[in-house]
């Protein structure tokens, strides 16, 4: 029974996904409710276990993204400078993209806010707020997320020759 009921969330939120995303590639798993927007492309086997996008910017996903639980995009502000009112602009949005290249891997409760490109095989450790770029291979955590580790960039190539995907 309770095989077929994650089951059925997995169909449901999958479908969600799918009606809602501009595009989306091979092998779309989706495992907990999502909440994507339709300037969303979504590459080929990726695994969503929650993610929430919060404003109208463009997001790209690239292939063999994994989602841990609880990832927010954040990538529409208020306009808050040369506004009509304080604090901000109440009828003004400024919309920022975010670009996740392939292999990336993004831990539990993380932040992104518009602006930023996470690089090919990096990692987000959980809990971590990404306020800026994160270059391919790098392993970053904390908030603001800094760098405090590089992937073994040669096995990653090897592995990645050998087209040895999870």
């Amino acid at each position: 029974m309770r095989n077929l009921l994650k089951n059925i969330i997995r169909s449901f939120s999958t479908l969600l996904v799918k009606r809602t995303v501009k595009s989306y590639g091979k092998s779309l798993k989706v495992n907990f409710y999502c909440k994507l927007t339709p300037q969303t492309i979504i590459g080929d086997y990726c695994n969503f276990n929650g993610l929430h996008i919060h404003g109208h910017g463009k997001v790209t996903i690239g292939n063999y993204f994994h989602s841990g639980k609880s990832i927010l995009i954040v990538n529409s502000n208020h306009k808050f400078e040369h506004a009509n009112a304080i604090p901000y602009d109440s009828n003004e949005y400024i919309h920022k993209e975010v670009v996740i290249e392939d292999f990336v891997w993004v831990g539990t409760r993380v932040t992104i806010l518009g602006g930023v490109t996470l690089g090919e095989g990096c990692i987000v450790q959980s809990g971590a707020v990404v306020v800026k770029n994160v270059p391919k291979y790098a392993i970053v955590g904390g908030n603001p997320a800094q760098v405090f580790k590089t992937r073994n960039i040669q096995e990653f190539e090897k592995l990645k020759a050998e087209q040895k995907f999870w």
